[in-house]
């Protein structure tokens, strides 16, 4: 897309189709250098729309026939866009016939038609369909769709798309031996965004399960011919999310087959296609060997989202993509709830609420706080796979939790219900999911609330809430006051109030918790409640109390808030030791860690001086003692506990942002944890060592994480000391482990402590493992991820991608080194001598010419500029200008450095 060509799209600007498409009748010649695509459509125009021309969308199509009821017609293209203007007049439907050709060999954007390893697959969200075919490709025409493909049968024995086999058989033979054909047929309607095509060399692990409705079904996961075994982990996890959707939401699988498809190129983590899903080949393969303890917890969630999508996204779709909100937000919750249902223990429970609610803040609060800030609805796009976001994923996730926790479990049960009943088979929007859950609850909160409450979709930015108590020994009374605010964010300078519920509790000075009873309330109730900050300012006064109570704010993550609360070090630690919900326990810690890093940064003159002191306070490596040596306490919640803030996550609570500086801090703070708890790391090594037989459940993956970090903490106290043993324990673990875990967990805390033994262990590992593609993702991704020593991670990257493994046109291999050294690597990319931000301006113009997705992706990383310190600002501001000036960028990258540079003033 040349300069100037890009046109922003408004939400407001929304117009129902001039025509709708009832069926479809594709048939595919598949040849990865000349695909025949004979597209067949049942038309109609649509009667509340005044007449007008058919405009078609395509892209990179040579066309070649355009027939309408049977007979030749004439035709122009504008701008992309196939157009008919002597259709039919009237309400009649009419037959559109559309021949075409495109090169899937070609194909390196990954998006419509393309092959990948000999084998073709088809990515069609979000607009994807119209490199296919010529086609209304928006979410909101749904039809019918008869498919055939034919294929060489050698080549492409496997033949699939959406819904039912209907119909398979031997063509006549053509130049290159026998070909064969199938025919599929989806009993739903869909939008074309869901159509999917896979053809090649493939095999099946086949599962038949029996619903509760008593139906049967074929449950299929599809992989390359030697991945199969790694496939059961998938399966389980496919037939765990059939039965849980039964089972929470009523909800059950609508076709007779279900099929999985991996494939290693793939710009996504999956995709939910009608009956079809394609997955990226890191969300289905894994064994004990080959997999980590989070690959198989992001299988079974990644599985599970992408089923619960058969109901919210497909069923019921989107009338239009600034609604993306309606079917993800509403999917990740589904697929939040099912891993935690799935994990078991509150504590289990708990340990994932911290992890999301971990990368919500890590990610989407900077997300919102910068030039790409958008609301969970947003208001325009130029290109719309920019707008797959945290801020649609996970902020539109935390949305749809706070309905749910206004009306209760069984109200947002009665709220889904309802929302099918009014919309399955149609393409809605986020104002008529959250009607729905409403009027299903009348008299709650939520419905009560409503209309303000939908400012969450509508109003960009992270709220904060200021939490101010006050003691009044003499009338034994609490009071506690919270004002909410939202800063500017671009094209929204002013906002109005959100609907915040706040769960709250309150401790005594020995931690006890207190039943609360608020003024003019008869007798004391629970010790926790949740109250709405629906105004600027909410005063509660609670009574009957003997001492200053700790107030414990925001629990379960409550609200997707900054919670800025005048905390004393001695409270904070209070809540660490004592607070009952396990998500305020880990947040004390967090915070007092971030307090004492700030103080340490803002106390430093240079980067050396950083580094060089102990930035903890003794009582809060004291209380890290208590945490590690805590009897009843999960291993998995220790490890998250004695995990220190990221380096991304510190600088989001900066002002000004001083990379070097930060990471200077932070590895003191990691140095100074692991040299004070040396011998308390070494007891919790001894005791989470052993795991027994491998299994990926709660309490097994939790003690793999402790015993990690244990390691690693020992590996890097070692560095310090001189020692020789942990490290040589350590080399050791790598080599004798039986699982995945525990061998990528020995071999990080070997090359994060930058011990000698990591090379070795790092060559070992690539001749244990060069043949299977993950694993070495893994490898290339530990190694661009490392911590900086001396500025030598950069020529290592540079040296990473001359490996013959490497390849730019693989979306895994691509993040896997340029993703973790530019974007999960602060403080090695951020180099004062500017040369991280040049190796990212290269990187994301030679992305940007093979597939615009990734390289939009890649752009991100310098999304937060204007916040950095010089000479990092000037020097980052240059490389996005550089990027910025060249002319042909596709839309995805301009719009992403265009904002970047937009937002404010120089």
């Amino acid at each position: 897309m040349k300069e100037g060509q890009a046109t922003a799209i408004h939400r407001l600007d929304y117009a129902p189709p001039a025509y709708w498409i009832d069926t479809v009748d594709l048939a595919f010649d598949l040849d990865p250098v000349k695909t025949r695509v004979l597209n067949k459509m049942r038309l109609r125009r649509n009667p509340a729309v005044a007449p007008q021309p058919l405009r078609l969308d395509g892209e990179e199509l040579n066309l070649a026939r355009v027939l309408v009821n049977g007979a030749g017609t004439s035709f122009k293209m504008e701008g992309g866009q196939l157009v008919l203007e002597n259709l039919p007049e009237g309400d009649a439907p009419f037959e559109l016939e559309i021949f075409t050709t495109c090169a899937p060999a070609k194909n390196t954007q990954l998006s419509g038609l393309y092959v990948s390893g000999d084998t073709f697959f088809t990515q069609c969200e979000a607009e994807g369909f119209r490199r296919i075919t010529y086609f209304l490709d928006r979410p909101d025409v749904m039809a019918s769709y008869t498919v055939t493909l034919r294929a060489d049968k050698v080549a492409y024995p496997v033949l699939l798309s959406n819904g039912n086999l209907v119909d398979s058989g031997a063509l006549e033979d053509g130049p290159n031996g026998p070909r064969h054909f199938a025919k599929w047929v989806d009993p739903h309607k869909k939008p074309c965004y869901l159509f999917a095509l896979v053809a090649g060399k493939l095999v099946a692990r086949e599962q038949k399960i029996k619903s509760r409705a008593g139906r049967e079904h074929l449950l299929q996961v599809y992989v390359r011919p030697g991945d199969l075994e790694k496939t059961e982990h998938a399966m389980n996890s496919l037939m765990a999310s059939i039965a849980w959707d039964e089972a929470r939401f009523g909800l059950s699988l609508d076709l007779d087959r279900f099929m999985i498809v991996a494939t290693s190129d793939f710009n996504m983590g999956a995709m939910e296609n009608k009956g079809l899903n394609v997955f990226n080949t890191k969300f289905v393969l894994a064994s004990q060997s080959t997999a980590t303890d989070v690959d198989f917890a992001n299988i079974e969630s990644v599985v599970g989202h992408e089923y619960f999508h058969n109901w919210t996204g497909n069923r019921v779709t989107c009338r239009d993509w600034f609604q993306l909100s309606l079917k993800e937000g509403l999917t990740v919750f589904r697929d939040q709830e099912f891993s935690m249902d799935m994990a078991g223990s509150a504590s289990a429970r708990a340990v994932k609420r911290i992890e999301d609610v971990r990368v919500l803040r890590t990610v989407q609060f900077p997300e919102d706080a910068g030039p790409m800030a958008h609301p969970v609805r947003p208001d325009s796009y130029v290109e719309i796979n920019n707008f797959y976001t945290v801020t649609i994923y996970e902020k539109g996730a935390e949305v749809v939790r706070m309905q749910h926790n206004l009306v209760g479990r069984e109200g947002f049960a009665r709220g889904m219900k309802l929302y099918f009943e009014r919309h399955d088979g149609q393409a809605v929007t986020c104002d008529d999911f959250a009607q729905a859950i409403a009027d299903a609850n009348p008299g709650s909160e939520l419905a009560n609330r409503l209309e303000p409450f939908k400012r969450w979709y509508s109003q960009a930015g992270t709220p904060r809430v200021r939490a101010e108590g006050q003691y009044d020994a003499a009338a034994r009374s609490y009071t506690l006051t919270l004002t909410q605010s939202c800063p500017h964010t671009p094209g929204q300078a002013e906002k109005q109030p959100f609907v915040i519920p706040v769960t709250l509790g309150l401790l005594a000075p020995d931690g006890t918790a207190l039943p609360l009873q608020l003024a003019g309330e008869a007798a004391p109730g629970a010790t926790e409640r949740t109250v709405v900050l629906a105004e600027p300012q909410l005063t509660l006064t609670f009574v009957h109390l003997d001492s200053a109570p700790v107030p414990s704010l925001l629990r379960g993550f409550s609200a997707p808030v900054v919670l800025d609360c005048a905390y004393s070090d001695a409270e904070l630690l209070t809540l660490l030791a004592h607070d009952s919900d396990a998500f305020n326990r880990w947040e004390a810690g967090q915070r007092l860690a971030l307090r004492f890093a700030i103080n340490a940064i803002a106390g430093s003159a240079d980067q050396e001086s950083a580094g060089a002191e102990k930035p903890l306070h003794p009582a809060f490596v004291q209380a890290m003692r208590e945490v590690l040596r805590h009897p009843q306490l999960d291993a998995a919640f220790k490890e998250l506990v004695l995990t220190l803030p990221s380096e991304a996550y510190i600088a989001e609570q900066l002002d000004v942002v001083d990379p070097q500086r930060i990471h200077a801090v932070r590895e003191a703070m990691r140095a100074q944890l692991a040299d004070e708890l040396q011998a308390d790391w070494a007891w919790a090594w001894e005791e989470h060592q052993d795991c027994g037989a491998y299994r990926p459940d709660a309490v097994s993956t939790g003690r793999r994480a402790l015993a990690g970090l244990a390691l690693s903490m020992l590996c890097l106290a070692a560095r310090t000391s001189g020692d020789t043993v942990w490290p040589g324990k350590t080399y050791q673990r790598f080599k004798t482990a039986t699982n995945m875990t525990d061998r990528f967990n020995a071999l990080s805390a070997l090359v994060s402590s930058g011990h000698e033994l990591a090379q070795p262990a790092l060559a070992r590992f690539h001749a244990l493992f060069k043949d299977e593609a993950l694993v070495i993702d893994k490898w290339f991704a530990l190694q661009a991820s490392a911590p900086d020593r001396g500025g030598d991670v950069l020529p290592a990257v540079r040296q990473l991608m001359k490996h013959p493994q490497f390849s730019l046109k693989n979306p895994n291999r691509a993040r896997s080194v340029i993703f973790s050294y530019c974007s999960a690597n602060p403080g090695a990319f951020h180099r004062a001598d500017a040369a991280g931000y040049v190796f990212w301006a290269d990187r994301v113009l030679e992305l940007d010419a093979l597939n615009p997705q990734v390289a939009a992706r890649l752009s991100r990383a310098l999304d937060r500029w204007r916040k950095l310190a010089e000479p990092y600002r000037t020097a980052a501001r240059e490389a996005i200008a550089r990027v910025a000036a060249k002319t042909d960028l596709s839309n995805d990258v301009r719009e992403v450095v265009t904002r970047a540079l937009a937002d404010g003033t120089d």
